[in-house]
């Protein structure tokens, strides 16, 4: 008897402190991310600005070439990275630009000063997102003066959010593996109930070379994760970051679903099969396809 009571405490004993522990590692981080989520609590601002529309998500995938991008002069668009080298970028004009947190490494703080400095003047006026982490060098160095620059907190992974809620932009956000990921927060977050993806290829695990639809210029060689010719050092560690990718890709889906808002992928081909399949030159007008392929 006096065993059984022993083990009741030593239970209730261990429930408690993995309670505190919990709690107090929850203020402890709150604490640590107090001034970036005074960042992002500009973001409140942009809450459902696009209620009702549709908006296209444009990734760097080699595919994007098989496609006229042109289309998109009149359509909301999210570019990410480098995007800005596509051929039509200036014609498009894509309203919002995302990159995700840097990983330093190959990439120094001078990539990242010149990176930015080239991206400042390919973007026209479009509206920057960055994650917190960059924030001092944007401000240090005197970056992107006169543009609207955003800033996301990543912090944690899908599993430690609601699965029923919308990502708040405005707060703290799942870490992404991918900055498609992050540009499907925040384009929940604006309000699009039709998001359609394009250059979300991520088949280079069976092509085995990681490209893009452009040549990259101030970043070429940059990539900690591939050698010169675009093959992963590791096919271990590029499963692992897949399988990663897949899983926000499918949270993402669920949390879409729950609001009822619609995701497509409208890439040229790629291995990305958490959304449904869309024709991209279906998503326009005959005669609008056919003024653009006489232009």
């Amino acid at each position: 008897m006096r065993h059984e009571v022993t083990s009741v405490f030593r239970i209730l004993y261990n429930s408690l402190r993995g309670a505190i522990l919990a709690q107090k590692r929850a203020q402890e981080e709150l604490k640590r991310l107090r001034a970036p989520l005074a960042l992002a609590a500009r973001n409140a601002q942009l809450r459902n600005r696009h209620a009702g529309e549709r908006c296209f998500i444009l990734a760097n995938g080699p595919s994007v070439k098989q496609q006229d991008i042109s289309l998109l002069k009149s359509e909301h668009v999210i570019s990410v990275s480098s995007g800005y080298l596509h051929s039509d970028y200036a014609e498009i004009a894509p309203a919002y630009h995302c990159v995700p947190q840097i990983t330093y490494g190959l990439m120094s703080r001078a990539d990242v000063v010149a990176w930015f400095g080239e991206m400042h003047q390919k973007l026209g006026h479009a509206m920057l997102f960055l994650n917190y982490t960059e924030e001092p060098v944007v401000r240090e160095e005197k970056l992107f003066p006169g543009r609207d620059v955003r800033y996301t907190v990543f912090a944690g992974g899908f599993s430690e959010y609601p699965t029923d809620a919308l990502p708040d932009i405005a707060s703290r956000i799942p870490a992404v593996q991918s900055v498609p990921v992050m540009s499907l927060m925040i384009a929940m977050y604006m309000g699009f109930s039709e998001i359609y993806l394009l250059g979300t290829d991520h088949d280079h695990f069976r092509t085995a070379e990681y490209k893009y639809s452009f040549e990259p210029t101030v970043l070429r060689g940059k990539d900690s994760t591939v050698d010169v010719g675009g093959k992963p050092h590791s096919w271990y560690a590029e499963f692992v970051g897949l399988a990663r990718l897949w899983e926000q890709y499918r949270s993402i889906k669920q949390i879409a679903q729950h609001h009822g808002i619609r995701i497509f992928n409208a890439t040229a081909g790629g291995e990305l099969d958490e959304f449904p399949r869309v024709d991209f030159a279906s998503l326009f007008p005959p005669a609008q396809m056919q003024s653009s392929a006489e232009s």
